[in-house]
């Protein structure tokens, strides 16, 4: 079952600093051939950085990001190309929508770092553009200027049949709907990224995921069997089943009671402290945000402010001051 670490009492406060957004659709499996991958050199170091260069030009000959580092001291973990410490890095990336004569500026120059093994929420007023972040980070959109990393990938530089491979093998999505295929058991539904990729089921791995989501005993079940909590924990499965370096989480306590909500963001937690797991999850729940090791607020398509350890009570108290509540 999960290790249930809901963990710190936390206190009250965290530091403000500044933050972004993202838009709002959702995706579903992609099923498209592998395509050759690019691979540029390292990535970023930094949890919030600016670029040394203009944007446009944010990738060096090495082909990866140049960085002015905003604090005194360069930071101790200082990434190498063979392993970089962030598993998602975003460098002043802008995102503008044209309809018609209107101009909407979703993401104005947001850069941020997502360390591996950590849990990050992404909250702010509705438009502040919380899906266009994740969906620019998570390879789902690309961005009008500036760079998204994933690892020592550039994302940014890829076509849409290679955005494809990087996303069925190497991110996992989970959002508010469960997008299960009903005429399917629980094992296929998990199986499903591996068998779009032509990758053998590795049983050990799947054993392990399933023991983890608490679902052992319901592998030959079909989705319309399962509870609410139940479909979202296999939802969740099968995003990590191709071992991926990040989970983005669109939402995915929005449909559940507040109960069943508290089981998934217990798996969730447990995931990142027992697995190592990289998420990203947005919501519009302080409650549910504060089960992350750090809250990134947006407003405007701007960062906004972050809060470290946080609580319900100190996310609720910025969401306030962003006009949220």
């Amino acid at each position: 079952m999960f290790k249930a670490r809901r963990g710190r009492d936390k206190q009250a406060g965290g530091t403000a600093v500044l933050v972004a957004d993202a838009p709002a659709d959702s995706a579903t499996l992609d099923s498209v051939t592998p395509a050759d991958t690019v691979t540029p050199a390292d990535s970023a170091t930094l949890d919030a950085v600016t670029p040394a260069v203009a944007p446009a030009d944010a990738v060096t000959s090495a082909g990866a990001p140049a960085y002015a580092v905003t604090s005194a001291v360069a930071p101790a973990d200082a990434v190498t190309p063979d392993a970089p410490a962030y598993a998602v890095t975003l460098d002043s990336v802008t995102k503008t929508y044209q309809t018609g004569t209107t101009r909407v500026q979703a993401l104005d120059g947001v850069s941020l770092g997502l360390r591996r093994g950590s849990f990050t929420a992404v909250m702010g007023p509705s438009g502040s553009g919380k899906s266009t972040f994740l969906h620019c980070a998570a390879g789902l959109d690309q961005p009008t200027s500036g760079t998204v990393w994933l690892g020592d990938t550039e994302l940014t530089r890829l076509d849409e049949k290679q955005l494809t491979v990087q996303r069925r093998t190497r991110i996992g999505f989970v959002f508010q709907a469960y997008n299960l295929i009903p005429s399917l058991s629980v094992r296929d539904n998990l199986t499903l990224p591996l068998r779009f990729s032509g990758v053998p089921v590795d049983e050990a791995w799947l054993a392990q995921v399933v023991r983890e989501v608490g679902l052992t005993d319901r592998l030959t079940h079909r989705p319309s069997e399962l509870s609410g909590g139940q479909q979202q924990r296999v939802a969740i499965a099968r995003a990590l089943i191709t071992r991926p370096e990040a989970v983005f989480a669109d939402e995915p306590t929005g449909a559940l009671d507040s109960r069943t909500g508290k089981q998934v963001l217990q798996l969730m937690r447990s995931l990142v402290d027992s697995l190592g797991q990289t998420i990203l999850m947005v919501t519009h729940d302080p409650i549910a945000a504060s089960w992350a090791d750090r809250v990134v607020f947006l407003a405007d398509g701007r960062l906004a402010g972050e809060l470290t350890e946080p609580t319900a009570d100190t996310v609720a108290a910025h969401l306030t001051h962003l006009g949220e509540w």
